[in-house]
């Protein structure tokens, strides 16, 4: 219920959690964190971890109060870049942003006019987040004197994508949305651009 507190976890480098983060938020449910470096650095940490699985226990229903300006739809990503407004990050990993692979979409590519910054990127080598100076720092240089609210963050089908959010979160650097659709979206109509290679 709306007085729940979340923490959302992941044995996946945040990419789930950093979903649901922003899910709850997007939904108006403002007591939401995600555990930094997630299961393993639980585990790491030698805190207790139990095999019997939780019991549910009632809550209240959480009011939804969704933050519709937090989303982009496909026109919206088409026209900010074609105007030069908008500034499309893709979280995806290098190789599918270049259309090298692609192993879940039928074309490989991406979005005309949009940078690359990988997920992974956002992490240190124990799993965790990079500190805050240094997330800002690297936002700060691929948003290239642009202010965040002009960015939008996508990936294949609007998760990992997240977890940029959220390190932009983590930076103090608000107000970039996420397209839901993402490249999932994008590519599926024939009459869209797709690039290849570098941006």
């Amino acid at each position: 219920g709306d007085g729940s507190r979340v923490i959302a976890y992941d044995d996946a480098g945040g990419a789930f959690a950093a979903r649901l983060w922003w899910l709850l938020r997007w939904l108006g449910h403002d007591a939401v964190a995600v555990l930094d470096g997630g299961w393993q650095a639980w585990l790491a940490a030698g805190l207790p971890v139990s095999t019997v699985p939780a019991s549910a226990r009632a809550s209240q229903i959480l009011v939804a109060r969704p933050h519709n300006d937090w989303v982009v739809g496909v026109d919206s990503v088409a026209n900010g870049l074609a105007d030069g407004s908008q500034l499309v990050l893709d979280a995806r990993a290098p190789e599918r942003f270049r259309g090298e692979v692609e192993p879940i979409d039928p074309v490989a590519g991406h979005i005309p006019g949009a940078c690359n910054r990988f997920h992974r990127n956002n992490l240190a080598a124990d799993g965790g987040f990079k500190d805050p100076a240094t997330l800002r720092a690297e936002f700060l240089e691929v948003l290239n004197g642009r202010s965040a609210d002009k960015l939008i963050c996508q990936c294949g089908s609007g998760v990992t994508a997240c977890h940029n959010l959220l390190a932009l979160a983590v930076a103090g650097l608000e107000g970039a949305r996420l397209y839901p659709g993402s490249w999932s979206e994008w590519c599926s109509d024939p009459a869209r651009p797709v690039a290849t290679g570098e941006a």
